[in-house]
Formats: structure tokens, sequence, C-alpha cells
């Protein structure tokens, strides 16, 4: 009884679930469940196909072709650098399943083979003028193109693809593509797929005689992985489309038309992109009496009596290795580049041009290639090789700069500390990297800087490799550990010091209660760092407990704390989504502090309210009260401030930049911070932070330290974070007897904090078209940057004046390439640019209240974009084509508030 109703029940197997559960057997439940739907599976295929179903002792003849297209993102058809392969295709049916009408052996077989153009070009810019298949693709390889091969389809779905492994991988791509056209459902469904693009996720719709098929390329898993920059705001951005459109007629397809699209594009820019689009047309034009279908009880007996050597070779694409004829080698090609990464170009956009160049011909070179370039390079252009050689995050690159550098060597520290800041900035970092500067930081180190910048540096690291996932990783285990017991294990300053920069690095939540209790601690230094570093963190992660730390050290409930340490506690205080009382507490000590405290904590909350910062709204309701805001809280004079501004705004990013200057009350700086950040679709980078500290040279002006500040030891250094990566501090001077030997020896001339080649973007993948066609998308940017910064103080004149000059030159190329044996095109974007950026803090202190001028200037820079499209083909012959537009973008000096504008016109009129 049970089962007759099961089966006359087949499609309704919650039914039979059902009322099997109420008669209490669970067992037999669950058997009966199966069989059910084992019943209902078969009755299904019994009364539809699944899938295309061909008739026994039929050919069917199609015309079928698939074309590659290239261009940028909005380019016209007619300007497309492609082309197209045509071809006839014959089908038949070799076996069926008798018990199953939709388990079929397919053949397949491609003649009469045309190459051609993708579009209409005129006779000098055809490449493929006066070619044929067989003089474009060989003998050897046309007769493998036109060989037969075999597709096993079950239910609609691919389960074999039979071709000769000896085959060339190209032409076995091909037909995979081909083959993969036969696979659909007649069912509206979501499915999971083999085909020639790999394993993916495809979504069918069928409606009357047609069926859409579109997948999912996003969720395509295949052998062939790329990278892709940890930075959003810096990286590529990809959008991708795939979709199939079948007309059935008698159950087989009359037609298919497919249509893939990729398009790539910089995410600071998106000007800057380029796509690749894939065709396929198939189309019956007849058919004829065919071969008899085989006998044989499985597939493989049919295929064995077929040819011997058939065999499954998997329907996703192999990968195919292009190979460059009459390409220089890596010491070649150095040799015409070496001119460019002199020190001399470095402000130029020839460095980042010729650095993003070698790159890529080092990615491609052996451990040995490498050597011998590190080897040969003269002593000036050595450091910006070591930055394209470590750049390459290659296992033969990080190699080769292993074997190179000796790190027990004191007088390398320049190479390597390159090196190091280059690991830093890696795009991909792997474990390996990680694992090679921990094994540096155990073996013996020549120089002390150079050990601080190994485990700074190690803390960047452990923070790229825990965004991709690899927070277990055994070496990010053990650096996680060592940053982490770091401070508590040692009482050496500079080393407590190394270590909190790395934890700031890391950005692990597992540290915030270590910057928590350094927040309060006795050292200034410290104080500073733990509370700078915990500004980095998201807000959601500011516990009540850090958030009454924080209230505690800016309120000095428990000690006195230095000027600049309270500073970096309001900062903390206002980003991390302030509560009322504490907006309220902090306008309620405006008027207590320091006068020149007083002055910056209300620059601060004028500058939040301007530029309407996240914490405006509650800043807003906080002042509603007049006890907190009152004309004699914010009446308070002085020359501290604080200010932000947008220095670039577009569609695709904004950039704005924060200066924040504290004096001490005697005139002389405090603190001067300039930040500079980028956002791009939601996504915020720390683009740049420059920070000048001072402490301790009142004594120098005959004046008076202020509270808390009377013990403090001369000092004055600059602290850098560029790109997310917090770098070793630098010294100017520490202590009066270097002070006083630096006063007298200073010339004037900045300081360098940062030097070198960064590569910004760093995009590759491998698109595996589903006609079978593979296209390669290569995006990188490069950087030539000099960072330097100085301090200059004339007891004569009674002024002093801080620098930070920032100097840089920008590369961003962009290149989609399909690149098959007989048949290279492509098309590059790029956009580059030379730039400077100068901020000038001059102090008149002989008389209060002082003269402070703040400048911050960019000049005239230049800036071009262009596009070039190429064809070639196997004897050499290529069609290139090119474009560039070039303007100039006028210099400014960014706007600060109107009191700064004023005073600056003291200034310059009393100095003139």
């Amino acid at each position: 009884m049970r089962t007759s109703l099961c089966n006359l029940l087949p499609l309704n197997l919650g039914f039979c679930f059902f009322w099997l559960q109420r008669e209490g057997h669970t067992m037999l439940t669950l058997v009966v469940f199966l069989l059910c739907a084992a019943s209902s599976v078969t009755d299904s295929a019994k009364g539809g196909a699944a899938g295309p179903r061909l008739n026994n002792d039929q050919l069917y003849k199609f015309s079928y072709s698939t074309e590659v297209l290239v261009d940028r993102v909005r380019g016209s058809k007619e300007a497309t650098a492609g082309y197209r392969i045509s071809s006839d295709v014959d089908v038949n049916l070799v076996w069926r399943d008798p018990s199953n009408k939709d388990d079929q052996l397919i053949q397949l077989a491609i003649s009469n083979v045309r190459i051609e153009p993708a579009s209409q070009r005129s006779k000098k810019k055809n490449v493929l003028h006066g070619s044929t298949a067989e003089s474009l693709l060989g003998k050897t390889k046309l007769a493998a193109l036109t060989k037969p091969f075999f597709l096993h389809l079950k239910n609609g779905k691919a389960k074999a693809f039979y071709s000769f492994w000896a085959e060339p991988a190209t032409i076995k791509n091909l037909k995979r593509g081909l083959a993969s056209l036969l696979q659909m459902q007649r069912t509206t469904g979501k499915v999971i797929e083999n085909d020639v693009s790999g394993r993916c996720t495809v979504e069918y719709k069928a409606v009357k005689g047609q069926v859409t098929r579109t997948k999912v390329l996003d969720t395509c898993k295949t052998a062939e992985t790329g990278f892709t920059t940890h930075s959003q705001v810096l990286g590529v951005g990809r959008k991708s489309s795939s979709v199939t459109t079948f007309t059935l007629e008698d159950g087989f397809i009359h037609s298919a038309v497919a249509e893939e699209t990729h398009s790539l594009a910089v995410n600071a820019r998106r000007s800057a992109a380029a796509k690749v689009v894939s065709r396929q047309t198939l189309t019956l034009v007849g058919t004829e009496a065919g071969p008899l279908e085989a006998a044989g009880t499985d597939v493989a007996e049919v295929v064995k009596s077929i040819d011997a050597k058939l065999a499954a070779v998997g329907i996703i694409a192999d990968k195919v290795k292009s190979k460059c004829k009459g390409c220089p080698t890596l010491f070649e090609h150095w040799q015409s580049e070496q001119k460019q990464l002199e020190p001399a170009s470095l402000s130029k956009a020839t460095a980042p041009r010729s650095f993003l160049a070698l790159l890529q011909s080092i990615r491609k070179a052996s451990k040995d290639e490498i050597l011998k370039v590190l080897q040969s390079a003269s002593k000036t252009s050595l450091p910006q090789v070591v930055d394209a050689v470590t750049s390459a995050q290659t296992t033969a690159s990080l190699d080769a700069m292993i074997q190179f550098l000796n790190f027990t060597d004191a007088k390398g520290l320049v190479l390597q500390e390159r090196f190091l800041y280059a690991c830093g900035f890696a795009s991909h970092p792997n474990e390996r990297m990680l694992q090679v500067l921990l094994d540096i930081s155990k073996g013996k180190i020549g120089s002390a800087d150079i050990k601080e910048s190994t485990v700074i540096i190690m803390g960047a690291l452990v923070h790229k490799l825990c965004q991709k996932g690899g927070c277990n990783l055994p070496a990010v285990v053990e650096v996680k550990k060592l940053i982490l017991d770091g401070p508590d294990s040692t009482k050496v300053e500079s080393e407590v010091q190394m270590y909190l920069l790395a934890l700031k690095n890391s950005l692990l939540p597992e540290a915030i209660p270590i910057f928590t209790k350094y927040a309060e601690s006795e050292v200034g230094a410290y104080c500073t760092i733990a509370l700078t570093s915990l500004q980095r963190y998201d807000f959601t992660l500011m516990t009540n407990e850090v958030k009454h730390t924080v209230n505690r050290v800016y309120h000095q409930n428990h000690r006195v704390y230095e000027k600049n340490v309270r500073a970096a506690a309001a900062d903390v205080i206002l980003s991390s989504n302030p509560s009322y009382m504490e907006v309220k507490n902090l306008l309620l000590s405006i008027g207590n502090l320091p006068h020149e405290m007083n002055k910056y904590m209300l620059s601060k909350i004028q500058d939040i309210l301007r530029f309407q910062l996240p914490a405006s709204n509650v800043v807003q309701h906080a002042m509603k009260d007049t006890i907190s805001h009152n004309y004699d809280r914010f009446a308070k004079v002085g020359s501290s401030s604080a200010y932000s501004g947008f220095m670039a705004k577009s569609a695709d990013v904004t950039s704005t930049y924060s200066l924040d200057i504290l004096y001490s009350g005697s005139g002389i700086l405090r603190r001067s911070n300039m930040n500079i950040y980028g956002a791009s679709n939601g996504a915020l980078l720390h683009g740049l932070q420059v920070a000048i500290e001072a402490q301790g040279l009142e004594s120098m002006i005959g004046a008076t330290a202020d509270e808390g500040e009377e013990d403090l030891e001369s000092f004055a250094g600059m602290s850098a974070l560029l790109f997310d990566v917090q770098l070793r501090p630098v010294t100017f001077f520490k202590g009066y007897s270097d002070l006083m030997s630096k006063m007298f020896s200073m010339t004037g001339d900045p300081m360098n904090v940062v030097k070198g080649l960064i590569l910004l973007t760093d995009h590759s993948e491998v698109i595996q078209l589903q006609s079978g066609l593979k296209a390669s998308a290569e995006f990188q940017g490069g950087l030539a940057i000099d960072i330097s910064g100085g301090m200059e103080v004339s007891l004569w004149y009674r002024e002093s004046k801080t620098s930070v000059n920032n100097r840089g030159a920008l590369v961003v190329t962009g290149n989609v390439t399909v690149d098959m044996d007989f048949m290279r095109v492509g098309v590059e974007v790029s956009y580059e640019t030379e730039a400077s950026l100068d901020f000038i803090t001059t102090v008149q202190f002989s008389e209060y209240p002082f003269l402070v001028c703040m400048q911050m200037d960019k000049t005239t820079f230049p800036f071009s974009e262009s596009l070039s499209k190429y064809e070639s083909i196997s004897s050499g012959k290529s069609v290139v084509s090119h474009k560039r537009k070039k303007q100039l973008v006028p210099g400014s000096e960014f706007p600060l508030h109107q009191e700064n504008s004023n005073m600056c016109n003291k200034v310059f009129d009393s100095s003139w």
C-alpha cells in the first residue's frame, strides 16, 4: 500500500515523507523516502528530456564562430582589437544508454576553419591580411583541431570530455569551448556545472522553446588563481557577465548564442579601464542521414572501440603558458632601464614606468638571473633595484634578496631598510616572506635601526596576512606571540617602542588591552604610540574600559601628562563615537588647559563642525548647553590649530587632508601632524601621516616649560605612516649636547624619511573565457616617492621653521591580453603624473602671542592618459594604435583657516 502510494505521487515527496512518519516507523520511513526520491527522479526523466536530445542515425550540421575583442570599456566595436574563428561543425549521436535517453555520447567534428578580423579593417590595419588558418596555426595544429572529439552528456550535463592527450592545450581548450555550448537543461533552476570556465554556479530560465543560461562568474573555481592589492582604494574592480541563449527545436539545439564580458577598472580612476568580450554563435544549418549508433554497454567501452588513444581529458580548461619569442633576458632588460632608475630620475614618471616594466621581467626570472642584476647594478641605482626585486614577490626574487643582503653588516643599512619597507608595502605577501623576516630578527643584525624596522614591518605583514584569513598560519602565530609579549619583555625604551609600533601595524584586536595599559605609562613616547594606535581601530572595538582609560589620560585623573599625550587622547575620544557626556566634559575642560592646549581643543571642535566629521552631531548637541559653550571658553587665543580640507573630489575617489599643530607656551613646536586620506566605494586608505615632535627646547630661549614637561630631555624627531604602514621613526637630535652640535652644524637641508619605489596597485589574473580562449589581466601602479622633513631654529632671529617635503611620480598601467600560439591581441590603458606637496610652518617667538604661518603648497603638475591597442601574429607582423592625452593641472595653496592667512601676512611683512 505504501509503495504504491509513493509511485502514484512521485513528485510529491513531502507528502510521502509525511504520510510515512505518521505510521511511526522511523527507519522504514527513511528507506522508503529514499526509494520515493529515486522513483521521482526516474519518472521525471521519463516524463521529459532533461537536456538536449539527439536523434539516432542523424547528422546535425552547424555553423560555428567564436570571436574575442579587447578595448577600453566604452570603445566601439569598429575600433576594437580582436579576431574571429569560424568553422563548420558536424554533430552526431554515437551511443545512448538504453535505460536513459538523456545519457548520450556525442561526436563533434570541426572543419573548414577560417580566422579573420572581428571587424572590418583596411588592408594596412589588417594584421591577418593574406593569412589562412593553416598559415597561422600550422598543419599539425590545424589537423588536431579538425580531429573529431567526444562529449558524454547525461541529463544535459557534461560528464566527460574525450580527446587526445598529445594535442596542444590551446587546441583542446578551443574544443572544450565548443563542447560546453551543448551543455544545458530545459527547466528553470540553479545548478553547479563543470565546463571550460571551471566549476561554476549557473542559473537557467526556460520559456517556450528558449532557455537562457546565466553563469555566475564570481563563483567559478579554476586551477589558475591570481592576486590583487589588499587595499580596495588602490585596487582594481571587475564586473563580469556571461549569458547564453538557446533556441530549441524537436528537443535539440537550433541555435546557441553566448556573450561574455569582463571589465576591469582602477578603483581610484575608473576611466583607466579595459574590457574583453567573448562571443560564440552555434547555428543549425541542416540535417542529413548520419552514422548508426554504436553498440556497447557503457561509454568507456564505446570510446575505446573508436580509438584506443582517446582519453577523458576533462572539460575544464588546461593551463596555457605563453612563450615570448625574441623577448630580452632580465639582464638585457635591466641594461635598457637602469638610467631611469638613477636617483636623479626618481621625481620623473620615467622612474616608476621603468620600475613596473622591470618588475614584470623579474617575475619571470630565476634566482640566478636576478642575482646577476643585483650584483651588476651601480651603487646609486642598487636601492631602486632592491625595491623592484622585493616588490616582485616571487619565490626566486625573495631567495635572491636573502642571498644578496648581509644583515650582519651595519654598512648595508640603506639596502636592508629598502628591502624591509618593500616587504611592508607588499601587495600580496605570503607566509614565507614573514618567516624570512622572523628568521632575520632572530639572527645577528649589525644595525639597531634595522632590528627595529624588521620587527615593525613584521607587524604590517601580520595585518595583511590576517586580512586574507591567514591569522592561524604557523609563522603568523609565532610573530603574534613575539610582538604581543614584546612590550612587557624588556625595560629598554627603544625596544618597547619597537614592539608597540609593530602592534600598531598589526591592528590585532588582542593588542587593544596592551595599548590601553601603555596609554597611562609614565613615558610620554609610550603613551603617544598607544593612543595613536587605538585611533586606528574601528570604534566598535573601543570597550568601556578603553574609553575610561583614554578619558582619564585626557582629564589627568591620576597624574599629569604632556600636552601632546593629552591631545592624542582627545583625538581618540572624538574619533571613537563619543557619548554626549564625553564631549561635554571635553568642552568643559577648555579654559582650564594650558594656553596653547586651549586653542588646540577649540580649533579641533570647530574643525569637526565645519568639516562635518562623524562626531559633529553629538558635538552640536553638547554645545547647546551654554555652560560648556560660551564666549569665555570659545574666545581663547593662541597659535595652535587643527584644520581639515579636501585635496581632490571626484566620482571615483575623495582625498582629504588634515593639519594639526600644537605649540608649547613658549612658542616652540610641540607636535605637528599632517594626514592625507583616500576614500573610494566606502573603503578608506591612510595614505600619509607625517608627525614631527619636539620637546625640552625651552631652555634655548630662556622660557619656562609647561606643566608636566619641566624635566623632558631635549628631543626632535619625525614619524611617518605611509599607505597604512607605520615606518621606523627618525630622530633629528636627542639630548642637549646632540642638540647643540647639530644646531651649529645645521645646514637647513631636510632629512630623508622615505625614499624609493613602491608598488601601489598590483592585480594579476587569468580570465578563462567560455570559448576556450584565455585572457590575462595585469594592472600595476608604481610610485616613486621622496619624503623628507627638517627643523631649523634661529636663536638670533628667534624664529623656527619646520618643513615636510613630499615629491612623487605615479604611473598606473593596465593590460588585458589574449595570447594564443598563433595570434596576440591586447589593450593597454595607463596614466601618469609628477607632483610635489610642501608643508612649511614658520614660527616667530620674539613676543607673545607668537606669530605662526602654515603653508601647504601643491605645484603645477603634468597629467597624461594613454590608450594602446595591438595585434600581432606568430610571423612577427603587427598592428599598433596609440592615443595620448596630456594636460597641466594648476598648482595651488591649500586653504587653511582665516586666522592662519592673517598670521602669514604678518610673518612675511615682518620678515621683509
